[in-house]
């Protein structure tokens, strides 16, 4: 078992705990949240991120992860705090998304698009796109691996891509 700290602007509020099993990685966040709200608990490693979720205000987190998602993080150097809904996160307009990418089907998919935000976590490519319930649902294909979220009081479809460019879930 490992212990590293939880942090939350460079103060350490708590502890993150991480056991390891053959096929399985446990993380366990436990601190005093820094203020109200929604807080999320990440696994920071020097190759990537990974968020465990919601912590609960007397519980804290506890979550199980195959090696498959816990490998892209590397070696893992901490936890940390964010707060839940991004208002910690910073999304740029992307005047022409389809130049984010290489592959052909996304770059063709992309093509025009309006309204596209994006930005990067760890090694992943973040692309949000505006959502209109009364239009079709922006790249369909990849629906399943879609999160819908408001970003400044709009609502918008949040996909993730590696540095493959392979849509990975988030």
């Amino acid at each position: 078992m490992d212990k590293f700290p939880l942090l939350w602007e460079g103060t350490s509020l708590g502890e993150l705990t991480v056991e390891q099993e053959p096929l399985y990685t446990w993380f366990t966040a436990r601190c005093r949240l820094p203020g109200k709200g929604i807080w999320c608990a990440w696994v920071v490693g020097d190759k990537g991120e990974l968020r465990l979720g919601v912590l609960e205000p007397q519980n804290g987190i506890r979550r199980r992860f195959s090696r498959q998602m816990t490998a892209p993080l590397g070696s893992l150097l901490r936890g940390e705090l964010r707060p839940a809904g991004g208002s910690a996160e910073t999304w740029t307009a992307a005047a022409e998304p389809d130049r984010l990418f290489q592959t052909p089907w996304l770059r063709k998919q992309l093509h025009g698009a309006r309204g596209v935000l994006t930005r990067k976590e760890g090694s992943d490519r973040l692309l949000a796109l505006p959502y209109d319930e009364k239009k079709p649902f922006p790249l369909t294909p990849l629906f399943c691996l879609a999160q819908l979220r408001d970003i400044g009081g709009k609502k918008y479809v949040i996909y993730a891509f590696n540095e493959k460019e392979w849509p990975v879930f988030h």
